[in-house]
């Protein structure tokens, strides 16, 4: 078995019936899947969705609520009733699970993102299996993941895994609407292929997130090293045939891109949505970053400072067309920096270690 990492994250149709109950007999399923795969020595962090569907279907409430306590409430109910139904059919393989609740301000510092890494390390080497959502009752809109693809995406690579499996109910990404007869299952997808023709916009029925978002995440986890696949979570054994027989499953594969990544640079790949501020360059500096050659942002090259900043915070690298390059983690507080704008002979803004370009 070519993976011994995998992250595997199972979305919310495929754990939900069409009343909104949960599918126990398909989560049973997934559950013994997993557990063959634990036992022969996979090491896997399970993200999983169903918690707000799962609430949803217990209180079953009709009457108007404001959309942010409607989720808080459905997924304080909802959470306990799926990681108990988790912890149940585990220890039915003799597994034991643990519950990991985080936010997306888990992972906007350093020290965080790494006390969430070693929390989650501690229990794989105990052999204790993680089970992984977001805590809803807590989280508030503006600082929420956009879905559990995003978070799934977070964590396999924060605790870099081999291959990050997406759970979903369609075979994959298609060239045309799967809704047509004759559109097909793109197999494989490499670094820069364009496939924003077939990107469908709607929304699951129960998840907060679609195909496009899936792709997004997909496609910066396989750049950093990592092989995703998005495959169908409502056929029968599909995790045991993606790694068993990943040629003969039909789903789509985002080929890992070659190369090591710094465990830094992972985090820093992620926490665009932490940018405290921008800093612009000029066309040189813009072209000498995107080149082939790794170089770091110097005083030389950078025009604008956009925004109050500390050092080592997250800030936006921006060219002359309002375009976003990348992220890194500035070496100077903002008011340095525009004093050092456009001088030679200055050390770096943001040196190529810290930096993670698009």
């Amino acid at each position: 078995m070519k993976f011994k990492k995998i992250a595997v994250k199972i979305g919310s149709n495929v754990l939900t019936l069409a009343d909104g109950t949960l599918d126990v007999e398909r989560m049973s399923a997934l559950v013994a899947q997993i557990a063959h795969l634990h036992k022969k020595g996979v090491e896997i962090v399970l993200i999983s969705s169903g918690a707000v569907a799962s609430g949803r279907s217990v209180l079953g409430i009709n009457k108007k609520m404001d959309v942010v306590d409607q989720r808080q409430l459905f997924s304080a109910v909802g959470q306990a009733k799926l990681i108990n139904h988790y912890y149940d059919l585990f220890r039915e393989h003799g597994i034991t699970v643990g519950q990991v609740l985080t936010t997306k301000e888990n992972f906007s510092s350093r020290r965080h993102y790494l006390n969430q890494r070693n929390c989650m390390q501690v229990m794989l080497e105990n052999k204790v299996l993680p089970i992984v959502n977001e805590n809803d009752t807590v989280s508030v809109s503006e600082l929420m993941f956009t879905d559990n693809d995003e978070l799934s995406g977070l964590i396999a690579s924060m605790m870099d895994m081999q291959a990050l499996i997406i759970l979903s109910n369609i075979d994959g990404i298609y060239n045309g609407s799967p809704a047509n007869p004759a559109s097909k299952v793109i197999r494989q997808i490499e670094k820069g292929q364009d496939i924003s023709d077939f990107i469908q916009s709607s929304k699951s029925t129960f998840g907060r997130g679609g195909m496009h978002t899936k792709t997004t995440i997909a496609c910066k986890i396989a750049d950093q090293g990592i092989d995703v696949f998005i495959a169908n979570g409502k056929r029968d054994n599909i995790l045991l045939q993606l790694l068993d027989k990943k040629d003969e499953v039909v789903c789509t594969r985002f080929v890992a891109s070659r190369g090591d990544i710094s465990s830094v640079k992972k985090w820093i790949a992620h926490s665009q949505g932490f940018a405290k501020g921008e800093i612009h360059v000029n066309e040189n500096a813009a072209k000498a970053l995107t080149g082939e050659k790794v170089v770091s942002l110097l005083p030389i090259g950078a025009t604008k400072i956009v925004g109050e900043f500390e050092k080592d915070d997250i800030v936006k690298i921006i060219d002359e067309n309002g375009r976003e390059l990348g992220v890194g983690k500035v070496q100077y507080d903002s008011e340095k920096a525009r004093e050092m704008l456009g001088k030679k002979n200055q050390k770096p803004l943001v040196h190529c270690d810290y930096l993670y370009l698009e």
